[in-house]
């Protein structure tokens, strides 16, 4: 896998020098500004030029690379990516899409939205489903995957009314888009082996996922501070400790490091902004992967063909459902 770096020469082709192996498959490309944590996205969109963010994109629509990652300010991505790349025809809010630690045999779920837009209508959130069944089957190998919708209970009378419609709506979506629905599903469900895809809003994704990391690094700090308060306590750390090492990579948050744009014509990967080169590494290695299964062109087809579904439902009436008939596999 060959790489362009994108950022100032000065900074970075020292460390370059460093790894001598890497220097001959890694393409520096200067930028002479960054964008900060503190820019608003509108203000990048119209004076970004020149940062490292607008040339990672830059390279993706020049078909120069095939997936960008990138630490930076999210909001600023999500302008920058949807300003150069522009969404997929049909899509009407792109979403965030994060990997879950879980009970499942793979050893993760999939959420989504996580942060591209704090609200989502009943259309947005059946396109999310949609998406994130394609995402399933491509990233997580997963021929069928089961979408649950997150309400805050699992009973139909309850949730908002954008929730309540498409849960009425979700299973003539699921007969289209190849994916088993089963229902809403709680907060508990998250990492259960119960559903595959997690299907919110953003803003509920995104407090949900920082709650989520807290956590998990809350208990390895507790983990710490008991098996290290006494002699007999890193005794027992160390007669424990293949099985801590086990818990540890199980919980860690850097593992499933990267949130994936989704609905855009380009794969774009966030890693989180405080990622060390643990959590980039698999940040890279997941865009690696969507780029290796073509999953955006993949991710086009399935959603032009839910399009197309939705559309001839709506002219012949309730109960029409309609199949790929290409035998895809987005």
């Amino acid at each position: 896998m060959d790489a362009i770096l994108h950022g100032d020469e000065a900074v970075l082709r020292p460390l370059m020098a460093r790894h001598a192996d890497l220097s001959a498959r890694v393409t520096l490309r200067h930028a002479e500004r960054v964008v900060t944590m503190h820019d608003k996205p509108a203000q990048i969109m119209r004076h970004g030029q020149g940062t490292s963010m607008f040339s990672t994109i830059d390279a993706v629509k020049d078909g120069e690379a095939s997936a960008a990652v990138s630490c930076g300010n999210t909001g600023a991505l999500m302008a920058v990516s949807m300003l150069r790349l522009r969404k997929l025809p049909g899509v009407n809010r792109p979403a965030i899409a994060c990997l879950w630690p879980s009970r499942n045999p793979g050893g993760f779920n999939l959420m989504l939205d996580v942060g591209a837009d704090v609200k989502a209508e009943a259309d947005d959130l059946l396109q999310y489903a949609v998406m994130g069944a394609s995402y399933a089957r491509n990233g997580l190998a997963l021929k069928r995957p089961r979408i649950g919708l997150l309400n805050v209970g699992t009973e139909e009378h309850k949730g908002r009314v954008e929730l309540k419609e498409a849960h009425d709506r979700m299973a003539e979506v699921a007969k289209v888009s190849d994916f088993d629905y089963v229902g809403f599903v709680e907060g508990g469900d998250l990492p259960s082996d119960r559903v595959d895809v997690i299907v919110t809003d953003g803003f509920t994704g995104n407090v949900a996922l920082k709650t989520g990391e807290g956590t998990a690094k809350l208990i390895s700090d507790f983990m710490k501070e008991a098996f290290g308060a006494g002699i007999m306590s890193k005794f027992a750390a160390l007669l424990a400790m293949n099985s801590l090492k086990r818990l540890q990579k199980r919980i860690d948050p850097r593992r499933v490091n990267g949130g994936v744009f989704l609905g855009l014509n380009g794969t774009v990967v966030k890693s989180h902004g405080a990622a060390d080169e643990t959590g980039v590494a698999a940040a890279i290695g997941l865009a690696h992967q969507l780029a290796q299964v073509r999953f955006i062109e993949r991710l086009a087809a399935r959603v032009a063909s839910a399009e197309r579904a939705g559309q001839d439902a709506a002219q012949e009436g309730p109960g029409i459902a309609a199949g790929t008939g290409d035998g895809s596999t987005a």
